[in-house]
């Protein structure tokens, strides 16, 4: 396993060395990136002795002449150790800025990250640090608390550097849990649907597809090979999954079917339209002063037919976004699609509905059990909703 530590400007960067000693009897090929202000407390050719690895540090460093080395490091990684993690790179990596090596990689990399925090207690308490620390906490970034105690300038309160032996457990923790679908293929339905009235306007709804990015997002972190086939959405998917854009449940339909028989999960988290059309018009419907009936008919039930072709050990998890907690109407959509389970989502709370960045979710299971994931970010709620179908 390939991990990048990084260090930042804070007095407890003296113990990255240890650290990156224990990473490496742990089994890990460790390569260090350094900080401006990290350099100050240690040394480049300090880390490249233990680790017999190049260190990083300036944005524009190139072992390998002609490679761009933030890019291979962020592609060649499977873990990013940030440790200590200081105010400052904690607050440029949760709103983007990419201005030094550390934070350039941290920008382009696609896998786990792990924050150790270690600054003054004032600094840890501050309103923009404790932003910060929430947004990496809803893209599933793992922050490992720092303990309380004594700090520099006869300082105490929470602000060292969490234990090595707690630190190296996160990282494996990480690995562990990046292996849990490896080999697994993984199917996705993703967003609305939009079924043509006329050659311009549509029926649709107002999902954002944003669960549906959180849960391929989290099926890569775990391992899988992901397929998403979405609807029409904002919300940008990732780019390790294969995406396949349609716009009709039909095509959803069609599409998502080319997939399912050799997917070993399969959720349907789009808001497919119940309804289309029955003679879309081409060109454009006039406005007049009669009244205008449109003739709608039901479209397939995506999911449905995707438990028919699934293969027998396959998981087919449906979604129901209900205006109450659902629980009777959910049960009986198990039962008549032939699904493993149904999470369930009250699109009636505005915290949790469309469009929102966190969500709660009660999965429901054939066998008639039932959890609640507790209200979190989407991707958290992903990463819960595989481990318990896993389960």
């Amino acid at each position: 396993m390939n991990l990048v530590l990084g260090v930042s400007g804070s007095i407890a960067a003296y113990r990255a060395a240890d650290l990156a000693r224990d990473l490496m009897r742990a089994g890990y090929t460790v390569r260090v990136c350094l900080t401006d202000a990290a350099q100050k407390f240690v040394t480049p050719v300090l880390f490249e002795t233990l680790t017999g690895q190049p260190c990083l540090i300036d944005t524009f460093d190139e072992p390998e002449t002609g490679r761009m080395a933030h890019i291979d490091w962020a592609r060649q990684a499977d873990v990013l150790l940030i440790a200590p993690a200081s105010a400052n790179t904690i607050n440029k990596i949760a709103n983007g800025y990419a201005d030094d090596m550390l934070s350039t990689i941290a920008l382009a990399f696609t896998g786990p990250i792990i924050f150790a925090p270690a600054m003054n207690p004032a600094m840890y308490a501050h309103e923009t640090t404790r932003e910060s620390i929430q947004k990496l906490k809803g893209r599933a970034t793992t922050i490992l608390e720092p303990q309380e105690g004594d700090v520099v300038a006869g300082e105490h309160g929470p602000g060292k550097l969490a234990s090595n032996m707690e630190i190296v457990n996160s990282v494996l923790a990480i690995e562990k849990r990046s292996q849990i679908l490896r080999g697994k293929r993984v199917l996705i339905t993703s967003g609305p649907t939009q079924e043509p009235i006329d050659s311009i306007r549509f029926l649709t709804n107002r999902s954002s597809g944003k669960m549906g990015a959180a849960l391929a997002r989290a099926a890569l972190l775990m391992g899988a090979e992901v397929t998403v086939v979405s609807g029409p959405v904002k919300e940008p998917l990732p780019i390790q999954a294969q995406t396949i854009h349609i716009i009709t449940a039909e095509q959803m339909l069609d599409q998502a079917r080319q997939n399912a028989a050799k997917a070993d999960i399969i959720i349907g988290a789009a808001a497919v339209a119940d309804y289309r059309p029955s003679a879309p018009l081409k060109g454009k419907i006039r406005r007049s002063e009669e009244s205008l009936h449109l003739d709608l008919v039901a479209n397939p039930d995506v999911i449905a037919e995707l438990a028919k072709v699934a293969k027998k050990e396959a998981r087919v998890i449906g979604f129901a976004a209900e205006p109450d907690s659902g629980l009777e109407t959910a049960v009986q959509k198990i039962h008549r699609k032939g699904l493993f389970a149904i999470a369930v989502n009250d699109i009636s709370r505005k915290e949790i509905g469309f469009d929102a960045d966190q969500n709660e979710l009660m999965l429901i299971k054939a066998d008639g059990s039932k959890e609640t994931s507790g209200m979190q970010s989407k991707l958290g709620c992903a990463l819960w909703l595989l481990e318990r179908i896993l389960a």
